[in-house]
């Protein structure tokens, strides 16, 4: 069952009298975030369970804005009755800091310049993410957090938050999640990064001024990273090495995997901004939460239960990084549990409902 219609609501969370500092030592202001809530906040304020979206994400995770055909990006994990079950649970979903779908990023005007910041916007750090991510919980009231679910980047935002701020989160959910990139992590987003930054209408990231967008950039981009998120046996199974027609070789679109490429790619452009794919997978990249020696202790110290879920036919974050995460995490005195799920659809199950996957969420929402 969906939570059906729903609304993207804004709010400015920092203005000039009161601007946001980056852990880069930056100010950005204003900085507004866009946010859905399903179910409803009860008197005691104290089941809200917080969602953090992956990389190319946004605020709506569930229900629809007026075509049920077109839900949100987790709508089968939430609603009523669903693992994240909003007849019990007070969901908040946003838009992430540098994020292109109503949330401040590089799209953003610049108040400064009066034009889109572009490649002007500050660097960032997870820490900064999580920073506006609290102050969205101030601005609605919520001291502290029952849950927060989060897969891919969203898990990343998770741990960042468990060690910013020891105890806020009661049950972290951390789904494909990474504490740290591997080389071959990063050597993926170089190659998409610098598809974006050599198209010839990137114009140093200043594309809106300039009347263009670097489309064939950020579709190589795209078609690339998504070859990651999907197994070498879902490919196999959906496309084999079947033709669109029947005639001798040529270059161009001939094999349906490229086809499927194709659409992905042409589906991205019309809801992506490629400064913000460069920014946030940089963000990506520079993560490393266990460089600090006590951040396992400070994520631990204040009874945070954490469960960590991976998918056994994911190879861009691979079952050991899970893995190596709740290691540190029990190291240090965690409350934390690691299930790996068998699921043939790579790091993209977590958007999908592999056997155990959601029964796993529910229960350690509703456990004592």
């Amino acid at each position: 069952m969906s939570v059906g219609l729903v609304s993207t609501q804004r709010v400015v969370l920092y203005d000039e009298g009161d601007p946001l500092l980056l852990s880069g030592g930056a100010k950005l202001v204003p900085v507004e975030v866009a946010y859905e809530t399903y179910g409803t906040l009860n008197a005691a304020r104290d089941n809200a369970v917080f969602i953090c979206h992956a990389l190319t994400g946004d605020a709506h995770a569930a229900g629809h804005h007026g075509d049920p055909s077109r839900p949100g990006w987790w709508d089968n994990l939430i609603g009523p009755g669903h693992a994240v079950d909003t007849d019990r649970w007070f969901v908040v979903s946003p838009n992430l800091l540098g994020g292109c779908q109503g949330t401040t990023g590089p799209s953003s005007t610049d108040p400064a310049t009066g034009r889109a910041y572009g490649m002007g916007f500050p660097l960032l750090s997870m820490s900064d993410l999580v920073t506006v991510h609290r102050r969205l919980l101030d601005h609605l009231g919520i001291e502290r957090l029952h849950g927060a679910v989060g897969g891919s980047l969203g898990g990343m935002q998770i741990l960042q938050w468990a060690i910013d701020a020891p105890g806020q989160v009661e049950r972290a959910v951390l789904v494909a999640a990474s504490s740290k990139l591997t080389a071959q992590n990063i050597a993926f987003s170089a190659v998409a990064r610098t598809a974006i930054l050599r198209d010839p209408e990137f114009h140093d990231g200043r594309y809106a001024a300039a009347g263009t967008r670097p489309d064939v950039g950020l579709s190589v981009a795209r078609m690339m990273a998504h070859i990651t998120y999907v197994s070498e046996h879902l490919l196999g199974e959906k496309f084999g090495r079947e033709r669109r027609s029947d005639g001798p070789p040529r270059m161009g679109t001939d094999f349906q995997v490229e086809s499927y490429l194709d659409h992905q790619a042409s589906t991205f452009l019309d809801r992506f901004d490629a400064n913000t794919y460069l920014y946030l997978t940089r963000v990506m990249d520079y993560f490393d939460p266990f460089a600090d020696p006590d951040a396992a202790s400070r994520a631990a110290a204040y009874g945070t239960r954490f469960l960590e879920l991976s998918f056994d036919s994911d190879w861009r974050f691979p079952t050991h990084h899970s893995a190596r995460l709740h290691e540190h995490l029990l190291a240090a005195g965690g409350d934390s549990v690691h299930v790996d799920l068998a699921s043939p659809w790579g790091h993209d199950s977590f958007l999908l409902q592999p056997p155990g996957y959601h029964e796993q969420i529910a229960h350690f929402l509703e456990r004592d």
